[in-house]
């Protein structure tokens, strides 16, 4: 069992640059005490275009987005969802980067534990020349509803930890993500 709340956190976005690009689609999968206990979706409106490559790659076009709110709207859901909770995220960098600048840029503070899975992979099996999503899903048999989709992404990390949690214990798990947190 995974002891302790987790916020299992996806974002697609218009590019890579958290101060620069925008969100499109943000995923959070909450989990207190190995179970899950909310999954939350929301499509973003990134207020700029999207970039045919990141459409190709996402599957989400401007029209999808056209209308649906700004990251400020959501800010407040988003940071209740997070306060108190671990937050864990395939490439952590990537996907902390960019709240922290959104809900910066709405006026709220951002803090908090961090986990990411990249980090854990390649600590508990440094064997494996790779870590990105798609290795983890292909070696441990993740299910994955929508690759390059917020929650589906969310819930393939999510289940990446979860099954380390029932293969190594508790304990063991528990002491490899405070080293990393």
């Amino acid at each position: 069992m995974l002891r302790g709340s987790y916020a299992f956190v996806d974002l697609e976005t218009t590019g890579c640059n958290p101060v620069h690009d925008r969100i499109t689609e943000v995923a959070i999968v909450s989990v207190c005490d190995g179970q899950i206990t909310e999954r939350w979706q929301r499509l973003v409106d990134p207020g700029v275009p999207i970039p045919e490559s990141i459409q190709a790659l996402t599957g989400i076009n401007n029209q999808m987005v056209r209308g649906q709110p700004g990251i400020e709207s959501l800010a407040e859901d988003i940071r209740e969802r997070l306060e108190g909770v671990t937050f864990v995220a395939h490439n952590a960098r990537f996907d902390h980067g960019f709240l922290r600048n959104a809900l910066k840029r709405a006026g709220l503070a951002f803090r908090g534990p961090v986990l990411c899975t990249v980090k854990l992979s390649r600590r508990l099996h440094p064997e494996e020349p790779r870590h990105n999503l798609d290795a983890l899903i292909a070696r441990h048999k993740l299910g994955c509803g929508a690759r390059h989709r917020a929650m589906g992404d969310a819930e393939a990390t999510c289940e990446f930890v979860l099954k380390m949690a029932s293969a190594l214990g508790e304990t063991v798990l528990a002491e490899h993500i405070a080293a990393l947190t």
